[in-house]
């Protein structure tokens, strides 16, 4: 059966990300999977990579209120990033580790992040997706990458894929994905890129589709996000000082949510701030300046070469000491003044949080038990949810 199913644009009422959408902000974690998490440091902490350790961070963040939690792919050689500290030389596969991960929870949205142009066929994914979208209840999400680094592609024995056509590869993957989970037959489809016959998959997810996520700057990454996505991942044009980037993101959000509406789509977006929180702000920016003086020095300069190196085209305003902080937009203070620069960052035309720590267990339990009151009290957060 030849097959030209329109793929599915708006998420089921019943999908998770609809309720955590009641929220004003939804709120999500940014899991350490890699080795080091965010910071390029020897500061003191006890955060690892390790399946155990984000297990912890999962279920703790799942008690305290989350709505999802993800992490982030990468493909790395021996060594990592380099320096003392081999920066995020050992990481976890983000697909793997949500199916683990729907194990151990039962509320929390689990987003895979996946390079799809690295030797995926759509077929795969679909079916591993939706097996995982099954086993979690219907909690799966998927993070759509293109990849944009030259080393990862030859990795995998590929030549690097020009920026706009990663993107049009994208649009054809998504496709065909959706049309397997929609289609109640056998699917032949022949495009550009790739094609299947009489293919079909069960289960399927179980609200239809599952949650699609994309980081995106560039317009052709935008135009991608707005037509597929429900959450775009953004980073602030003003760099990682917040008030900055609360003079540059109102106009960004609605350059990102207009073009959604052109396509007859609502989307959220959604920042990562890292959050250094501590009872007196200036433990908190003694906390900050510890990552700083503790640098990686090495590690340093070659996850900045790394990321601005290719033509990737967020993070561009970012200096390298934040950087080294790590994360898109960095709060640091009492847990007052954090709730203070989530209400101006929503007031931007944020709609959610995937926040990061520097520590992730200790700073985790000061966020739920501190910060996340707070939110209620702001009406960023419904009581209880």
């Amino acid at each position: 059966m030849s097959t030209s199913l329109t793929p599915a644009t708006a998420l089921a009422p019943s999908s998770p990300l609809t309720a955590a959408m009641e929220n004003k902000l939804i709120l999500g974690l940014f899991l350490p999977l890699q080795e080091g998490a965010w910071s390029p440091s020897s500061a003191p902490r006890d955060t690892t990579w390790t399946y155990e350790y984000n297990a912890k961070c999962a279920i703790e963040a799942e008690k305290y209120g989350f709505d999802l939690a993800f992490g982030l792919g990468q493909w790395l050689g021996k060594g990592g990033y380099g320096g003392d500290t081999n920066f995020r030389e050992h990481e976890l596969d983000p697909l793997i580790s949500s199916a683990a991960l729907a194990a151990q929870t039962s509320k929390l949205m689990l987003i895979s992040t996946v390079h799809v142009l690295y030797g995926w066929h759509p077929v795969h994914l679909a079916k591993y997706g939706a097996c995982i979208d099954h086993i979690s209840g219907g909690r799966w999400g998927l993070n759509v990458v293109t990849g944009y680094k030259p080393s990862e592609y030859r990795m995998f024995g590929l030549d690097p894929i020009e920026h706009d056509l990663r993107y049009s590869m994208a649009a054809e993957f998504t496709d065909m994905m959706e049309t397997l989970w929609a289609s109640d037959d056998n699917v032949t489809m022949q495009g550009k890129h790739w094609s299947m016959q009489d293919a079909h998959i069960l289960p399927k997810p179980v609200h239809g589709r599952p949650v699609m996520v994309n980081a995106a700057s560039s317009p052709a990454g935008l135009e991608y996000a707005a037509q597929y996505s429900d959450l775009i991942f953004i980073t602030s044009p003003g760099g990682a000082d917040p008030n900055r980037a609360v003079e540059t993101l109102p106009a960004h959000n609605k350059k990102i949510k207009d073009l959604a509406r052109a396509h007859g789509r609502d989307v959220r977006t959604v920042i990562n701030p890292h959050v250094i929180c501590r009872e007196t702000e200036k433990e908190a920016w003694a906390a900050y300046h510890a990552i700083l003086e503790n640098e990686d020095t090495i590690a340093a300069d070659n996850f900045v070469a790394g990321f601005t190196g290719g033509d990737n085209t967020s993070w561009r305003g970012h200096s390298r000491a934040q950087w080294v902080v790590g994360g898109n937009v960095h709060l640091v203070g009492t847990p007052e003044q954090i709730v203070e620069w989530f209400v101006k960052l929503n007031d931007a035309g944020c709609d959610g949080m995937q926040v990061n720590f520097y520590d992730y267990l200790p700073d985790l339990k000061i966020f739920g038990e501190k910060v996340m009151p707070l939110m209620v009290e702001a009406g960023l957060r419904k009581a209880g949810a």
